[in-house]
């Protein structure tokens, strides 16, 4: 906080400090002594012949009027509060009429006019007189007691009720540990009680101000369009003009004391973590020595192998090393001595401010808040160009790695190269999920190692499943995304994944594995868009569009909005198809008909993505399906008719389909929880997607993820044991 303490001109200490109106400060001395005519200023000061000399920079707020600032040009005027000075020349470059001195501000060079006051014109710096009074006291103090009435004894302790400093003897004679007194607690000696009683005793008392222009007045209110205090007199006198602009001086003083506490939060939160930062850099350090010493060893290690050829380059290739270390080490001591030197000079202004916040004088305060809050919001703003640094420190500290290939046949040519493959990604367990035959694997790029800087570039990823029994890895998906789904898997499976990042150094190690469990039974309604989005049964390798199954619904047919209702206005037969298909397993789903018309017969089954819909569901090689009306029904594939069987559907029945691609391959059909004839179709491979063909006069909703009733199950079972025994 020194810093802030010290005159920019004679670099002591301020003393009687005044304020100029760019809110630089000045010890009187130094402000007299460096006012001149206006005919005589500096070269430095000078007005630019083309007008862009440092008075186009001045101050644009004009203190030659009363609405701005209440001060004008003359400090004999009877309307003008004493001690006034004229202000910063026009745009002209000359100085305002009646300036008869000038001073340029040794910081910014900024010119300001005076009457013939001169610098005693300027506004006492009071706050930072406060704070310079209490930091010499408490570099230089010396508790004295306060009840001595003579010469003063060093205080040995105070009372924490009383606020008193006491010697030995004044406080067994003033201070009796008997009686009321005896309750009080008596501790070390504390300077601040010292101050604030010699304030509160003074003549001077910084909380009693009165009004320069009205001494019978207290100053009590602070006008914000002229940024001065003012009692009720001026008031009425100067201020009348714009009364709405007039605050209670302690309302006008908590305001940018919240304001400077505001803008202070985040300067100490951007000092904190600079500070973090800057022993995060210093640590860095011993990584660069690490790495440096372990890229040497493998230097040595290769060169070893290759004695006979590389024993002359391989001190320079150690020195080379070493000259990259030197250079980030050097690299390194610049970032932190710089963000160190704007850390000192952040501190020293955070610690000033707070000592401002401590003052009790609210027309002192007010009289630097505002300059304080915009020098504390710049300093904050100022951070931004740290953000350079820190990027600068995320970068590989050294990413080289020995390339021995080409070494035989270009030994001349032997360097460094600046890639190293990357690390492995990890995966994000709570965003990974397994939904019906799809999976979706989410994870991270690899990170940088310890101390926050970049790792290796990665060009790309690629993913890997299992078979979801155990089996060999195969690779499903590469790319730059960090997230995959994957549809078409089998159902009721346990997929192990893996991921690992690639680029032209070479791929990198396999991420940990995660295992994700697809659906137990499937769950699926109708394929209502121009595609089927996933491939049911089949390890699928795209993303969540997964194979085309040409065009969706047909024109004809009208499905519900959950997509499990289907029916069909025309005469002809349409296919439908599901939006799932199967390639492993056992499933069975149930159609119920909701509506039926006694000319109509409605088709059931499976068929490949590429039927033919506009016919009856088993025209074609491509279908496999039972169709029934009221009486009697028919298997029928590739045009084929077979097995005819007695019994037929009627509105409200319920057709049911078991499908086995696990042991037999081979489909059924149930009427109403009834066998209808023996086995349909055998020797099913490959996938298969639920399908139904319909035309006028039928409705039939879609029922799935249903576990196979139990007495159609030892059906089937009785089936399976005909086969074992034949």
């Amino acid at each position: 906080m020194e810093d802030e303490l010290r005159c920019p001109s004679c670099k002591e200490l301020f003393s009687e400090p005044v304020l100029l109106p760019c809110w630089h400060a000045l010890c009187l001395s130094c402000a007299v002594g460096l006012q001149a005519p206006p005919d005589s200023q500096p070269e430095c000061c000078a007005p630019d012949p083309a007008g862009n000399g440092p008075d186009q920079e001045a101050d644009k707020l004009s203190i030659l009027s009363e609405t701005d600032s209440g001060v004008v040009c003359s400090s004999t005027s009877t309307s003008s509060r004493p001690g006034s000075y004229v202000g910063t020349p026009g745009n002209g470059g000359f100085p305002p009429s009646g300036g008869t001195l000038c001073l340029a501000c040794p910081v910014c060079q900024k010119m300001v006019y005076f009457d013939e006051g001169g610098a005693h014109n300027l506004p006492k710096y009071r706050a930072m007189q406060h704070i310079v009074d209490k930091y010499q006291e408490a570099r230089n103090v010396r508790l004295q007691c306060q009840m001595c009435e003579a010469d003063p004894r060093e205080a040995t302790v105070a009372c924490e009720q009383c606020e008193v400093l006491y010697c030995d003897s004044c406080r067994e004679s003033c201070h009796p540990n008997r009686g009321p007194l005896a309750a009080h607690n008596l501790g070390p000696p504390r300077g601040s009680w010292q101050s604030s009683s010699t304030r509160q005793r003074g003549p001077g008392d910084p909380g009693a101000t009165g009004c320069a222009e009205h001494p019978t007045e207290m100053v009590c209110l602070y006008c914000a369009m002229c940024k001065s205090a003012a009692c009720s007199l001026c008031l009425r006198d100067r201020h009348a003009a714009h009364p709405h602009d007039v605050l209670p001086l302690a309302a006008a003083c908590k305001a940018q004391k919240t304001e400077l506490s505001q803008n202070l939060q985040q300067l100490s939160e951007r000092a904190r973590s600079t500070t973090e930062f800057i022993q995060r850099l210093k640590g860095m350090t011993d990584k660069v020595h690490e790495e440096c010493a372990a890229l040497e060893r493998d230097v040595d290690d290769t060169v070893a192998s290759l004695v006979g050829q590389i024993h002359a380059r391989k001190g320079r290739l150690i020195d080379a090393a070493r000259q990259t270390r030197d250079n980030r080490v050097r690299s390194l001591r610049e970032y932190v001595a710089r963000c160190a030197s704007h850390l000192q000079a952040t501190t020293a202004l955070l610690t000033f401010c707070i000592e401002a916040l401590k003052e009790t004088d609210s027309t002192a305060f007010l009289q630097v808040g505002g300059m304080l809050s915009v020098r504390a919001s710049t300093a904050a703003g100022s951070w931004g160009a740290a953000e350079g640094v820190q990027e600068a420190a995320r970068l590989p500290l050294l990413d080289l790695t020995l390339d021995d290939k080409p070494l035989r046949r270009a030994i001349d040519q032997l360097t460094f190269v600046q890639l190293k493959p990357p690390g492995a990604p990890q995966l994000i367990p709570e965003e990974c999920s397994a939904e019906n035959n799809s999976v979706t694997v989410a994870w991270q790029p690899p990170g940088g190692g310890s101390g926050g800087q970049r790792g290796p570039a990665v060009e790309g990823y690629l993913l890997e499943l299992d078979d979801g029994c155990g089996g060999e890895f195969r690779e499903v998906y590469c790319g730059r995304e960090t997230i995959c789904t994957v549809d078409g898997l089998h159902f009721n499976s346990l997929y192990n994944a893996r991921v690992r990042a690639f680029n032209s150094a070479g791929e990198g190690e396999y991420s940990e594995l995660i295992g994700l469990q697809t659906a137990e039974v499937a769950w699926f309604s109708w394929a209502v868009g121009p595609s089927s989005s996933v491939l049911g049964g089949s390890m699928g390798s795209g993303m969540s569009s997964g194979m085309g199954m040409g065009p969706g619904v047909p024109q004809e047919v009208t499905v519900s909005e959950d997509a499990t209702s289907a029916s069909c206005e025309g005469y002809e037969h349409r296919v439908v198809l599901s939006s799932v298909g199967f390639s492993r397993g056992v499933h069975y789903w149930e159609l119920t008909i909701d509506r039926y018309h006694s000319d109509t017969d409605p088709a059931f089954g499976v068929a490949r993505a590429d039927v033919a819909r506009d016919q009856m569901l088993g025209k074609d090689d491509k279908g496999w399906s039972m169709y029934i009306d009221r009486q009697r029904s028919w298997f029928m594939h590739a045009g084929g008719h077979a097995q005819r069987t007695e019994g037929g559907v009627q509105q409200g029945s319920t057709v049911g389909v078991l499908l086995d691609l696990e042991t037999t391959h081979t489909l059924r059909f149930f009427v109403n929880d009834q066998p209808q004839g023996g086995v349909a179709f055998r020797d099913l491979y490959g996938v298969f997607y639920p399908a139904v063909s319909l035309n006028r006069g039928v409705c039939v909703t879609l029922h799935t993820a249903l576990d196979v009733p139990r007495h159609l199950l030892t059906t089937h079972d009785e089936y399976l044991n005909d086969i074992v025994q034949s």
